[in-house]
């Protein structure tokens, strides 16, 4: 007995010298291609790094992240076959990962990189557009929450079009994932929104941001850029697909086999509103079959359209006002807030819309197109709103103020808030006309509507 127990320790023993020997001679190699990798001397990180990760693939992350940069290396500077095997590695390395690293491993945001690289040779790949989009669907559907990357949402949004234009998809596909992806950037437009806001708020509060904040400003403002961006080539690439001659008798078709389908009928509304098909007689029966299933922000808003249309003024501005009340997220009831202040300051009601532009402010002091409409609104009251020609145009002085708010608030609107701050100042009283008027650095109000006041700037 005492034998057996003894074999057994010294099995265990040689095992764990092993081990040792195994986990020294890893980590050797592991910091040598690390360093290379610092260097960025990517071909002689390469046998180091091969060696670690067949030998020890559990050894470290490192392996997978150093891994990554070093096959890009090797994809970009080679050619032909071997391009494609260097290209396929790297999938399988993404795979590896995902195996022995998963909690580091989003699985959406992995299979959507994987696709998007294979989108990007599709060409060395051989791959058609319906392959391409199987792989982009498939990670959607396997993990929506981490498939966030904006490049890879209008990769498999464009390639949903361009199957529709081969005929490989039919309208409703192509509807209904438009409405999926844009869905999906609108969720993450408000998740780094609010991530931005707070930062934003305690900036006005006079409050400095610490230098870790400072960062995740500008990672927040990146990534809405990003989505701006994105967001802009969507509806580019959809284009006229989505025309009322098109939406119309798609939503015919569908509504008795789909009138009890709050999404359907909430996104059928939504694509005929957003694409001015609210005249037809199928707009109004979407929205009150979506508003008796479930009364909701959406359908008390798209009501308000409805009393818009048969021009009772005040039973839309009910709806809408119902509208936000029914909303309970601050971020949406933000984005009504502006969409009503839009309508109102469309038809002229210019008080009325900056009420509801500044609360919309408020409740997302991140988006800055409020400020810009507040500032359009003011210039085009200057001829308005003033005793003199000097004091009318010193609204512009107001308006610029405005625009100016926008920039600092909105990654998004820096250079055309930049734009319009010029063109109002340009359009306010020169420093010759203040001199001759003598009130350089006084107060001057600003009466009707607009209702505030404007300093003179010193000269």
């Amino acid at each position: 007995m005492k034998t057996k127990i003894t074999l057994v320790t010294l099995l265990l023993f040689v095992l764990n010298i092993g081990f040792a020997q195994q986990d020294e001679e890893c980590m050797t190699k592991l910091s040598i291609f690390h360093e290379y990798v610092k260097a960025k001397n990517f071909d002689a990180a390469y046998e180091p790094w091969m060696a670690v990760r067949n030998k020890c693939p559990k050894f470290n992350n490192a392996i997978y992240i150093d891994g990554e940069k070093i096959l890009e290396h090797k994809i970009e500077k080679s050619s032909g076959a071997e391009k494609v095997n260097y290209i396929k590695d790297l999938l399988k390395v993404w795979e590896e990962r995902g195996v022995h690293f998963a909690s580091k491993t989003p699985k959406g945001e992995y299979a959507a990189q994987a696709c998007q690289l294979k989108y990007d040779y599709r060409k060395e790949l051989n791959l058609s557009d319906s392959d391409l989009y199987a792989c982009f669907d498939d990670a959607y559907k396997l993990d929506k929450a981490t498939f966030t990357n904006p490049k890879s949402l209008y990769t498999y949004f464009s390639l949903m079009v361009d199957l529709y234009d081969a005929k490989k998809k039919s309208a409703g596909e192509l509807f209904n994932k438009y409405d999926d992806v844009v869905e999906k950037v609108e969720d993450e437009v408000q998740n780094y929104s609010e991530k931005l806001n707070k930062l934003i708020e305690k900036e006005d509060a006079g409050a400095q941001l610490s230098s870790k904040e400072g960062k995740y400003k500008r990672f927040y403002e990146s990534y809405l850029n990003a989505y701006d961006k994105i967001a802009s080539s969507i509806d580019s690439k959809l284009g006229d697909r989505a025309n009322c001659e098109n939406l119309i008798p798609l939503y015919e078709k569908g509504f008795d086999e789909n009138k009890t389908s709050t999404v359907w009928l909430q996104r059928a509304a939504g694509k005929m509103s957003e694409k001015e098909c609210t005249d037809h007689p199928l707009f109004f029966k979407l929205v009150n079959a979506y508003h008796d299933l479930s009364p909701s922000a959406n359908s008390a808003y798209y009501l308000g359209i409805l009393k818009d249309k048969e021009g009772k003024s005040s039973e839309a501005i009910s709806f809408y006002k119902q509208a936000i009340e029914l909303e309970t997220d601050s971020y949406k009831k933000a984005k009504l807030n502006n969409r009503i202040g839009l309508k109102l300051k469309a038809r002229g009601s210019y008080a009325s819309a900056r009420g509801f532009f500044r609360e919309a402010l408020k409740l997302n002091p991140s988006n800055g197109r409020p400020h810009l409409s507040i500032a359009a609104m003011y210039a085009a009251s200057a001829k308005d709103c003033g005793d003199t020609n000097f004091n009318k145009r010193a609204v512009y002085w107001l308006a610029a103020d405005e625009a100016a708010k926008a920039a600092r608030v909105d990654p998004t609107l820096k250079k055309a808030a930049a734009q319009s701050v010029a063109n109002y100042t340009a359009k306010a009283p020169t420093k010759s006309e203040i001199f001759t008027e003598g009130n350089s650095g006084q107060s001057i109000k600003i009466s009707c509507w607009i209702g505030s006041s404007v300093t003179v700037p010193n000269i």
